[in-house]
């Protein structure tokens, strides 16, 4: 499957709108996920990570398990 990147870019769009940034990279079968809070976001307010990668799947194309995600209140320790 490729990556649907209208979809894609509401859910950029929506993690923008409350101070997120989404960087995305799709290798393969497989995708990595970082979101980085930008000062005005919350670190800790979005939705668990298995929500966020049944979300992310059908715009990436890929499944939820092959999704490797990271969280910005993981890359502040």
């Amino acid at each position: 499957m490729a990556v649907d990147q209208p979809a894609l870019d509401k859910i950029r769009q929506s993690l923008r709108t409350e101070g997120y940034h989404l960087d995305v990279t799709v290798q393969g079968e497989g995708a990595e996920v970082v979101i980085v809070a930008g000062p005005s976001a919350c670190a800790d307010c979005l939705v668990p990570k298995d929500l966020m990668r049944a979300m992310l799947a059908p715009a990436l194309g890929v499944r939820p398990d092959r999704i490797e995600l990271a969280y910005p209140a993981e890359m502040e320790h």
